[in-house]
């Protein structure tokens, strides 16, 4: 079976262990452990007797509860079949530019997107251990951007680096389309995040893309959505198919989105875990692991992180995400999703395993 090139492929990670997929454990796809919520589940079963009906084309209930949620206009909101979809659209956009800067190392669907519509990339490689803001590593002078567009996500993919919102806005002058791809950003609390959102009504040239998947452990419904200028969004509605939202993924989104309960239990979950096992790491020999603002760490490895993945999966039934698809790391380099006390210390435990034995 051929290597994915995204996390979260059980099928592929059961028949190198000789297991069922269920008997894996995952942390290669940065996914909540604590959904999905409730909410969400009890949607989808009170929605079952719609499945009879087309969706709403308009979603119109789906984007007056994300128009309250964000203090948006309804028309400022597009949702879509999972960010995946977006960013297909978001491609066909970019590909009209002269060329689109994308900070590296970045997430593979960048690539496929850009290269679909042949669209000219532009790479700029991020210091993940710096502090400094973009300008480090984009130079304002050194090049025209002003027929350009930018693609960058915010929390970083698969660094974990958090952006400052003021480091972003100078560059929502100088190119022409700015695509910030907000998919793990929902992972920070209201008085850490630093989303664009709030901008998006000041700059006609901004986009913001957001996952329902990650956050509330919806993966399977595929479910984000864009903002943006109205008339951007009503041209993307003509290039796609009409009903890209399913009715239950609809329903299950305006439940999980007024589940402020499910949001809180989250922003207290994740610090120390990511505390936790971040120390763990870093406590293994030849493994350093890197700060993150998300739900995964990045780690560096002074040993093949294709024969370490393997080794986890056979002896301990153990997913990480290898970073094969992001050419700047290569095979020393793996991802690892944040999760439970519990499942964070058995990773801990059978990766000492394996490193200790072999020193």
């Amino acid at each position: 079976m051929r290597q994915p090139a995204h996390g979260g492929n059980l099928a592929w990670a059961a028949a190198l262990a000789g297991c069922p997929p269920a008997a894996i454990l995952d942390f290669s796809a940065s996914i909540s452990p604590l959904g999905p919520p409730n909410s969400a589940i009890a949607a989808i079963q009170s929605h079952i007797g719609n499945l009879r009906h087309y969706p709403d084309p308009s979603y119109s209930d789906l984007r007056l509860a994300l128009s309250h949620f964000h203090q948006l206009p309804f028309e400022w909101i597009l949702p879509g079949n999972g960010s995946a979809e977006l960013l297909t659209l978001v491609g066909r956009e970019l590909a009209q530019l002269a060329a689109t800067v994308v900070i590296t190392p970045a997430f593979g669907d960048y690539y496929r997107t850009l290269s679909a519509y042949n669209a000219q990339v532009l790479e700029f490689p991020v210091n993940w251990e710096s502090t400094a803001d973009l300008s480090a590593f984009l130079d304002k002078g050194s090049k025209n951007f002003q027929d350009m567009g930018l693609l960058l996500n915010n929390p970083h993919n698969p660094t974990g680096k958090l952006f400052f919102r003021e480091a972003i806005l100078p560059y929502l002058d100088q190119f022409a389309l700015v695509v910030v791809d907000e998919a793990f950003m929902d992972f920070l609390s209201p008085d850490e995040e630093q989303s664009l959102i709030a901008l998006v009504q000041e700059y006609e040239n901004l986009v913001v893309l957001r996952s329902l998947t990650k956050f509330y452990s919806l993966p399977g419904l595929r479910l984000g959505y864009a903002i943006a200028h109205p008339d951007r969004l009503s041209k993307w509605q003509l290039w796609r198919d009409p009903w890209p939202v399913n009715t239950l993924a609809a329903a299950a989104a305006i439940a999980a989105i007024q589940d402020r309960e499910f949001q809180q239990q989250t922003w207290l979950w994740l610090p120390p875990a990511r505390s936790q096992l971040l120390q763990g790491l870093a406590a293994i020999p030849g493994l350093k692991p890197y700060n993150s603002a998300a739900n995964f760490l990045l780690i560096e490895s002074n040993r093949s992180i294709t024969q370490l993945q393997q080794q986890l999966l056979t002896d301990s039934q153990i997913l990480i995400r290898d970073c094969l698809s992001f050419k700047e790391l290569g095979d020393r380099f793996f991802r690892t999703a944040v999760r439970t006390q519990t499942d964070n210390q058995r990773l801990l435990t059978a990766l000492n395993s394996v490193i200790t034995a072999e020193c």
